[in-house]
């Protein structure tokens, strides 16, 4: 009887596991395949190429995203949405055509169910970005141009990534 017992809190442990695992992509999307460190370099090439683009454009100037939360410009409005329909069009054609990763691994999209802590996360993301005038794509970009004060805003995004890590059980998902 004891046996059972712990063979079915056991089976209910992994099912929460995979519940709270399929809640964040990056768990459920990993590649099965394992390749040479050198492979890395094209994330730095495209990093790099995705600075370059936020210096140009300018998304990276703390003035155009207070113009942005002021509502006193459509730049950034306009950059996001670009963003938002290059995206939207992206996944249709991934689902229409079934396109592979360059390894030819098939590209799974996953259902996330909406849940309070998105709001939560998307308010506090939000005011962090309304107050230091970055998100965290354009942070390296603004380092990398000569605004090492944003050092403060990256380290503070990391002790908050740990910090969501260590609670992460204990908040609501």
């Amino acid at each position: 009887m004891e046996a059972i017992e712990i063979q079915d809190s056991f089976v209910e442990k992994m099912n929460t596991d995979f519940e709270v695992r399929s809640l964040d992509s990056v768990c459920i999307s990993t590649s099965e395949l394992k390749h040479p460190g050198w492979y890395n370099l094209k994330y730095i090439f495209a990093g790099l190429l995705f600075g370059i683009v936020l210096v140009k454009t300018e998304v990276i100037s703390w003035f155009r995203i207070q113009e942005m939360f002021r509502f006193e410009s459509f730049h950034m409005y306009g950059v996001i949405g670009s963003a938002v329909v290059v995206g939207g069009i992206s996944i249709w054609l991934i689902k229409k055509f079934r396109i592979k990763t360059i390894h030819g691994e098939p590209i799974q999209l996953y259902k996330i169910r909406f849940n309070k802590g998105q709001v939560y996360g998307g308010l506090l993301f939000g005011f962090g970005w309304a107050l230091t005038g970055a998100c965290p794509g354009p942070l390296f970009a603004l380092i990398g141009s000569g605004t090492t004060v944003i050092i403060v805003t990256l380290l503070s995004a990391v002790a908050g990534t740990w910090v969501y890590g260590y609670l992460r059980e204990k908040l609501p998902h």
